[in-house]
């Protein structure tokens, strides 16, 4: 099974819990009026499309009808259809333009992290990049062996100290490794929980300062892991996450089985970050980098 069928399938309940829920809704109405509108927001909400998203997405439905003087609820829904998917937003790859390059990959303990390291490992290693992965979260006992784990699965090395090693000092090493082996690519794994924000903050400004000195200039982005499973409020711990780091693009995980996909409408709106990579599976190949367009299709076209 390919990653788009497999993409297909595992949007089942989202697209069931979103356009099977608006296509019910426009068979229930005839007229275009107030009480459509306010019935459709609820029915967005509910959806996990959140709050925000879904005022933006009802002023703008509000001015096409008014604007197209739109009679009939069927051609509401094909304007509101044709909302939805310009909000899932265009394709943004990683910038990966010097060599070396850096991923700094952050996020809470149990979003799939870990796992997301290693699938993006393997991503990029069967695109020719030579990657080095450091194991940098000292914080969380096993936290380096079980990335050493899906390092060995991914075909790539691995750079670690010791648990409660200072994270910066294995970073520094990560650096040298990757200059010395030639590396294109450094994946950097941070500390999923410290004891509060300012904590946090001043973990990865550490890591921030040895990247640019021991690599200054270099191409680098900051990931941030979610979890689909939470729905809004993985939108809600991106915000704080935000206050914290200079994100650059979001991995959103387990969006198979889950019927909370609908946050990938939202989540541009909301937070300004593009989604680059998805994860429907826990095999290494399930997670690839976000195309819109194949999420679209997935989720919006009739079987």
């Amino acid at each position: 099974m390919g990653f788009f069928d497999k993409l297909k399938e595992g949007l089942i309940k989202t697209k069931n819990a979103i356009v099977g829920k608006i296509d019910s809704f426009f068979k229930m109405f005839r007229k275009v009026d107030e009480e459509l509108f306010e019935e459709l927001e609820e029915l967005l909400i509910s959806a996990d499309i959140g709050f925000t998203a879904t005022e933006a997405i009802l002023d703008e439905l509000r001015d096409i009808v008014k604007t197209e003087n739109i009679k009939e609820a069927e051609d509401v829904k094909v304007k509101l259809y044709e909302i939805l998917r310009r909000m899932i937003g265009e394709h943004e790859p990683l910038k990966l333009e010097t060599k070396p390059s850096v991923i700094l990959v952050i996020g809470v303990n149990g979003v799939g992290k870990t796992t997301s390291i290693g699938k993006i490992a393997a991503d990029l290693k069967s695109k020719g990049k030579k990657v080095v992965v450091a194991a940098a979260d000292t914080f969380r006992a096993a936290a380096a062996e079980q990335l050493t784990v899906w390092c060995e699965r991914a075909a790539v090395d691995i750079i670690k100290q010791g648990a409660g090693a200072d994270p910066a000092s294995v970073v520094y090493d990560a650096i040298n490794a990757v200059k010395s082996r030639k590396a294109d690519v450094l994946i950097i794994d941070t500390a999923g929980r410290l004891h509060n924000k300012k904590n946090l903050m001043d973990e990865l400004a550490k890591i921030d300062r040895v990247i640019n000195r021991e690599l200054a200039g270099c191409s680098k982005e900051t990931l941030l892991v979610l979890d689909a499973t939470t729905g809004q409020n993985a939108v809600l711990q991106a915000k704080e996450f935000k206050g914290a780091s200079v994100i650059t693009g979001l991995i959103l995980t387990k969006l198979d089985g889950t019927a909370k996909g609908g946050i990938v409408l939202s989540i541009k709106q909301e937070l300004g970050i593009p989604v680059k990579f998805i994860g429907v599976g826990e095999k290494i190949d399930d997670m690839k980098p976000f195309s819109p367009n194949d999420f679209a299709k997935a989720l919006f076209e009739k079987d």
